[in-house]
């Protein structure tokens, strides 16, 4: 099994390789496109800022690379809001993989943004989910939101606001939460991830 992680310029590449170690894989940090064309799997992991980013991946001509990948593709954070056609972030194009935006959060006063800390899961039947059991409670840190669309496979609720928490089209798939850091879900969703999809 060779996993590619796409090296960008963005944060938490660290704790999803200590993560995948734990499930007993290791992964290539990389921003070769051979690397990443001829990997089994790629994880696009992020924290960092849209137009940043972005300028990175077309400096590296990932930009095209990443959209034509067809092998299993797993978006976690920034890297899922870059996966979306445009991101009001610094008003940044972003990759399209999924057609919906990434919008900042607007919110009544007494809901903090960043939205920070442990949230609920509403999921839909998809094979990503296949052993998730009863409620699933994972980790976000973000001031961006992906609207809910035609990709959504699972949605949060922030106060008055439900938004997209996983996408899934064909071999693409998001999380705006943090696997690596959701405890025993988190584990499960790379574990199905990696060994499954």
């Amino acid at each position: 099994m060779r996993i590619a992680m796409v090296k960008y310029n963005a944060g938490n590449t660290r704790s999803v390789l200590c993560s995948l170690n734990r499930l007993g894989y290791e992964a290539e940090v990389t921003d070769d496109p051979k690397l990443l064309r001829s990997a089994d799997k790629v994880i696009f992991p992020g924290v960092g800022e849209a137009s940043t980013a972005m300028a990175y991946l077309r400096e590296k001509g990932l930009d095209e690379v990443l959209i034509h990948l067809e092998q299993p593709f797993l978006g976690i954070c920034l890297g899922m809001q870059l996966m979306c056609s445009f991101s009001e972030e610094h008003n940044t194009t972003t990759l399209g993989m999924f057609d919906v935006p990434v919008r900042k959060f607007v919110l009544p006063s007494e809901f903090k943004v960043p939205h920070m800390g442990w949230n609920t899961l509403i999921c839909s039947e998809d094979p990503f989910f296949t052993h998730l059991k009863g409620e699933s409670w994972c980790y976000f840190v973000h001031s961006y939101y992906v609207e809910v669309g035609p990709s959504t496979i699972a949605t949060t609720d922030y106060g008055p606001l439900t938004f997209t928490s996983v996408l899934h089209k064909d071999n693409f798939y998001g999380c705006q939460f943090h696997p690596e850091k959701s405890a025993e879900v988190g584990t499960s969703l790379l574990k199905t991830f990696v060994e499954e999809l």
